[in-house]
């Protein structure tokens, strides 16, 4: 009987203990799970912030809309559903109606085609959602829309994305284990028969059309066994090298490559000469340019580009294993121009991949080396090297075009004197005005490439201009079009040197004053005088300023030709600078002589020189010189006085 009573008690201890371990899970969850004789609500929203959960009622939050003595399940707001945002593009399932309406999303009860996922390629990564989100995702990256519908999983997905992924090839090739460097989606059973897919022809980066060539991997056996029969004059013995599938269902083999059949494997960031891969490829002295790669690569006895030359890793294992990336290997960031040991060349520095030759350093081995893209000083480049991909302007000559006047030492004085103050107007990167202009010149664009300066003219008759810009001491040039037309047609300074809408400069003074190309330059009369007066005016009354504007650099111009009217465009410009000023004199009754009482300024010979200078400012107007030095066979200009007698 005691005994009994023992053992009774022993199980009544036991179920005690369990009815404490019920109680105490309850406790824990309290708020999500309640026991049954607990009286629950759907609530709108919980003490911590939860919406749609069936809770008890001392959960639910002050503010909650709605505590409903029912199932959330059966709650309308609470439906749960599909929820889909269409600017980003995502999408939820099981959402309550009221929340993503709150949120701004599109709910449905059934799953809407817009939430159908798809394989999303971004680069050398993946992402298996919506249509719009991988627009959405293309457009951050700025990348164009890689999407593939077709691809039904997540795994494949991933997969699609490693197409490019460049690594050691291992096929069987007439009894031999060989290896070809290729990308993930040109390792195939096609590759024993293809010789084109090695590297050493072809740039790396090039990208396959498909991205569902890799599925055709998938195993349809966990593992698998391979049975390697070695015989020698001792014996024969036997390695067993197993397989097995990995989380995207791809076989993949000990060494880390993914076995493609049961001849061909591909082993990723992995180099043919790899001595674990046991191919007949190996390391050697041989370097090789690759098409759309700057470096000089080594390259194996197969023929395979291997990693970055470096004379001081031609007998390194693990360099001749693993691909190294350029910023890893020697000396990156330095141009490496003729380096005897390295071939980390660097396009945007100056210096590229080339075969070596008489003028170039010999490299400690094969035949290849960084050659200088650079350009040395000369006279096309102004006396400074230039750098690969560097730009600069040029015009035709430095040639000193400034007006001459051989005859008359004091005109010439005056005239560069006048020339001088209207060229410190001008901005220093701007050497052209006026008489530094030649008849017949243009600009030019000059660019270093390769070694070599590359001449490109801008547009004749200088309708375009070179500009140039200095950063860092690096320039960039342009040709840009010279907007000179309606320069003579502003009246006021301000809206003269608005280089947004023009380029030209304003000419300060009365005696630069254009009169609109009174008359015909050759005879002055009373029409003449009352249009002189006319502009004049028109300063008075605020409709014009002392000065003109004219080209920043005077236009080319047809002032040639034999037939009538070939140079009227020519005369109808030039003539703008003609005028007029009237002059008034006395002299006494009883005789003696003239006496100027009136506009007397218009005698003195540097205002005269002025109006030349205006002249030749226009565009190829005036006493200038062509750009072989030589003047023209008139003077280009005439200055003379004409009575005009009152009637």
């Amino acid at each position: 009987m005691k005994n009994n009573k023992k053992i009774s008690s022993g199980i009544g201890l036991l179920v005690l203990t369990l009815m404490t371990v019920v109680v105490f899970s309850g406790a824990v969850y309290a708020g999500e799970k309640v026991g049954t004789t607990d009286v629950t609500v759907c609530c709108q929203k919980t003490n911590s912030g939860l919406n749609c959960q069936d809770v008890l009622e001392e959960e639910c939050a002050s503010e909650s809309e709605f505590a409903l003595p029912t199932a959330c399940s059966s709650t309308g707001p609470c439906d749960p559903g599909y929820c889909y945002d269409d600017d980003e593009g995502t999408c939820l399932d099981n959402v309550p109606k009221m929340v993503c309406n709150e949120e701004g999303g599109i709910w449905s009860s059934e799953k809407p085609a817009a939430c159908g996922l798809g394989c999303c390629i971004l680069g050398d990564q993946a992402s298996f959602v919506t249509l719009v989100r991988c627009k959405r995702l293309s457009s951050y990256y700025g990348l164009n829309i890689n999407y593939n519908p077709d691809i039904q999983n997540e795994a494949q997905c991933i997969l699609a994305a490693k197409s490019d992924e460049r690594g050691a090839c291992v096929f069987e090739e007439e009894f031999e284990q060989t290896c070809k460097m290729t990308t993930r989606s040109q390792c195939t059973a096609d590759i024993v028969s293809d010789t084109t897919t090695s590297d050493t022809t072809t740039s790396d980066t090039t990208t396959s059309d498909t991205t569902t060539s890799d599925t055709t991997t998938t195993a349809t056996t966990t593992s698998t066994a391979t049975a390697t029969t070695t015989e020698g004059t001792s014996g024969t013995t036997t390695s067993q090298t197993s397989t097995e599938t990995d989380s995207t269902g791809i076989l993949q083999s000990p060494d880390g490559c993914t076995v493609i059949d049961d001849k061909i494997k591909f082993c990723p960031k992995m180099l043919c000469s790899a001595p674990e891969l046991d191919t007949n490829c190996g390391k050697s002295e041989d370097t090789t340019c690759i098409e759309g790669k700057e470096e000089v690569y080594f390259k194996d006895t197969c023929g395979n580009p291997a990693n970055v030359y470096d004379a001081a890793k031609i007998r390194d294992d693990n360099y001749w294993t693993y691909l190294v990336d350029k910023a890893e290997a020697c000396r990156a960031g330095d141009a490496n121009i003729n380096s005897q040991t390295c071939g980390n060349c660097n396009y945007l520095l100056g210096s590229f991949c080339s075969a070596t030759n008489s003028e170039t350093t010999k490299p400690t081995y094969g035949d290849n080396i960084c050659i200088d893209l650079n350009c040395p000083a000369s006279d096309m480049t102004n006396g400074e090297a230039k750098l690969h991909g560097e730009s600069w302007c040029g015009f035709d000559t430095n040639r000193d075009f400034t007006f001459q006047e051989t005859t008359q030492d004091a005109f010439t004085q005056l005239f560069d004197e006048a020339l001088r103050n209207v060229k410190s107007k001008v901005p220093i990167n701007s050497n052209f005005l006026g008489g530094d202009v030649p008849v017949g010149s243009k600009f030019y664009r000059y660019i270093c490439s390769h070694g070599e300066v590359i001449v490109e003219p801008c547009a004749d008759f200088r309708q375009e201009e070179c500009i140039e810009n200095n950063v860092a001491g690096y320039s960039e040039a342009a040709c840009r079009v010279n907007r000179w037309q309606d320069c003579t047609s502003i009246f006021k300074k301000l809206d003269c040197e608005n280089s947004d809408r023009r380029d030209c400069i304003w000419m300060d003074g009365i005696e630069y004053t254009l009169m609109g190309g009174i008359a015909n330059g050759s005879t002055i009369d009373k029409t003449s005088l009352s249009a002189a007066k006319g502009e004049l005016a028109k300063i008075k009354t605020g409709e014009r300023e002392l000065g003109a504007c004219v080209p920043k650099i005077p236009p080319g111009l047809k002032f040639w030709g034999t037939e009538e009217g070939d140079n009227a465009e020519a005369s109808g410009i030039c003539s703008q600078a003609n005028a007029v000023c009237p002059v008034t004199y006395e002299k006494g009754l009883t005789g003696g002589d003239w006496k100027c009482i009136k506009n007397c300024e218009c005698l003195d010979q540097a205002n005269q020189l002025k109006r030349v200078q205006l002249c030749m400012a226009i565009g190829d107007c005036g006493p200038k010189v062509n750009i072989a030095g030589q003047s023209g066979r008139k003077a280009g200009y005439k200055i003379f006085e004409e009575e005009l007698k009152k009637k």
